[in-house]
């Protein structure tokens, strides 16, 4: 594959009147002419997605931990506030406007007329306020909201008429639209699904185009047409099975065996496999790195041995993105210089990011056992996609050149998740930080935030996100994101390696994977975002 370009434009949108990002535009996203073919209605299809979602919070959003296989089934079920469209500007979706004062310090947010939920229920102020103030954490009846330090800043939620609140912030928050959508995970619950913590993961209602009907997990999720959908006309299918297909091979199989329909993978084999496959005839496909998430070894910096930088140093003089990056992938990934992909306005080409050198590595690790008395080691925790399980092995195999010991384990996505939400790791694989604005990693990573997992307590890191959240000036934006994104180069807080590339690929007859244009002159949607489609235009012909 070509190495891809890609375009960076800030713009001051003129319906939520906030600096905004068009994000990656690369050569390689290209959808298959015929998946634009006009659209029919009924039928169903079945999803294989790359893992099942955790079951302990599951679809109560507010507390969900939810990766690329939950926020697809969000998108079905539930509707945002604000969505992100092809050229990377947050645009009102659920909500009819969206609108700063001059300072950007309080948001009127207003919603559209005869919205329902599935139960029936109408969509007005009082229930968004619900929902804004869950995602806060001051809802008593979800207490463990881990959503809350997204919206620390959020101060006061006051109903203004029966479809419009104003959100009042602590300081200027010009990237606000952004959090409405979280990168598709903030979707807007009925009040009847935030009343019972104890059932609000698996009793799933939303405005969304696709009515929940059962979840086994491990096995499937079903969703079926919601015909009062607020989008006339829409959706097209009759119904979605999301099935969890851990075994990227395994979806492959599936789909060109006829027991799926559609799947997503990021694996670069899988990905060289369906491309062959398309040339056949096959399958439909879409390739993008658009809006990219980073792959990288997050560091618990908290803890031994990478509390210590020497230990950071040797382990990142040891690795070796490249040579993983050609084993593992083909060469077919982008390598990374830090956690903002091309197309960012934070992106950097060459951020100083330490390169491999086995003499350095070796030095290091050496320094390290002087110091604690121990050799350097680490427990590195992975998925069991065999495809994970082969790069840990090359991971392991890299360190182990430099004198460093890495032990393997295995565990499942949502383990992998609790784990890093609770601390009990020292280096795991994860895929994070999408694109859009740069003020959406702010709860990553600044101190105190439940879900900075790697446990990251950086005077300077802070104060930049702090500088960036309430900076209106572009040129002043862009140089505060570059800065920070020097600062995780020189502090090797995580191992950046590689920006992701997704695949969704169809049965030949199943159409609309771009999806439909949005409402209101909205544009046309982010498809592929992080890996996630909009359903909502799927349809399948003959």
């Amino acid at each position: 594959m070509k190495t891809t370009r890609h375009r960076t434009i800030w713009v001051l949108g003129a319906v939520t009147v906030c600096m905004l990002t068009v994000i990656t535009v690369p050569a390689s996203a290209r959808t298959n002419a015929s998946v634009s073919a006009a659209p029919s209605r009924g039928g169903s299809l079945t999803y294989g997605l790359e893992a099942e979602t955790d079951t302990t919070n599951g679809y109560c959003l507010p507390a969900g931990q939810l990766a690329a296989s939950g926020i697809q089934v969000v998108s079905a079920v539930y509707d945002t506030l604000v969505t992100i469209n092809s050229k990377g500007a947050y645009v009102p979706y659920l909500a009819k406007t969206v609108e700063p004062n001059e300072t950007f310090t309080e948001w009127t947010i207003t919603l559209r007329e005869g919205v329902t939920f599935h139960d029936g229920t109408a969509l007005n102020a009082d229930v968004l306020k619900l929902n804004l103030d869950t995602y806060r954490g001051k809802n008593p009846s979800i207490p463990a909201a881990l959503s809350a330090y997204n919206f620390s800043d959020v101060s006061d939620v006051v109903v203004k008429d029966p479809l419009t609140v104003v959100v009042t912030t602590k300081r200027p928050w010009p990237a606000f639209p952004a959090f409405l959508f979280g990168s598709g995970r903030i979707g807007i619950l009925a009040r009847a699904q935030l009343a019972d913590r104890q059932t609000c993961a698996t009793n799933l209602i939303g405005t969304g185009p696709f009515k929940f009907v059962d979840w086994t997990p491990g096995e499937s999720l079903e969703v079926v047409r919601n015909d009062n959908y607020w989008r006339k006309g829409l959706p097209y299918l009759d119904g979605i099975t999301f099935v969890p297909s851990p075994d990227p091979a395994q979806r492959v199989n599936g789909l060109l065996g006829g027991e799926l329909d559609m799947i997503q993978t990021s694996g670069a084999n899988q990905i060289l496999q369906l491309e062959e496959s398309e040339k056949n005839g096959e399958v439909n496909l879409v390739i993008s790195d658009r809006g990219a998430e980073v792959a990288y070894g997050m560091l618990n910096v908290s803890k031994p041995p990478f509390d210590d930088i020497i230990a950071r140093k040797a382990v990142a003089y040891a690795g070796d993105a490249v040579e993983l990056n050609e084993i593992r992938n083909h060469g077919l990934f982008t390598i990374a210089s830090g956690p903002f992909g091309p197309g960012s306005p934070a992106y950097i080409k060459d951020t100083g990011l330490y390169k491999h050198n086995l003499k350095k590595a070796k030095k290091l690790a050496a320094q390290y056992e002087a110091k604690h008395g121990e050799p350097l080691s680490f427990e590195y925790l992975t998925v069991p996609d065999p495809e994970a399980v082969a790069l840990a092995a090359l991971v392991q195999e890299q360190q182990g050149r430099a004198g460093i010991e890495v032990s393997v384990r295995t565990i499942s996505q949502p383990e992998l998740i609790s784990q890093a939400i609770s601390g009990q790791f020292q280096q795991l694989g994860f895929r994070n930080h999408p694109g859009g604005d740069p003020d959406s990693q702010y709860v990553w990573w600044h101190s105190g935030s439940l879900v900075n997992f790697g446990r990251i307590n950086d005077p300077v890191i802070d104060d930049l996100l702090d500088r960036g959240r309430v900076e209106t000036n572009p040129a002043k934006r862009t140089a505060i994101y570059k800065q920070l994104n020097k600062r995780f180069a020189k502090q090797l807080y995580n191992l950046w390696v590689w920006y992701t590339l997704w695949a969704n690929a169809t049965a030949p007859d199943v159409r609309g994977v771009a999806g439909p244009p949005l409402p209101d002159g909205g544009g046309k949607p982010f498809a592929l975002f992080a890996g996630v489609i909009p359903v909502v235009g799927l349809s399948r012909s003959g």
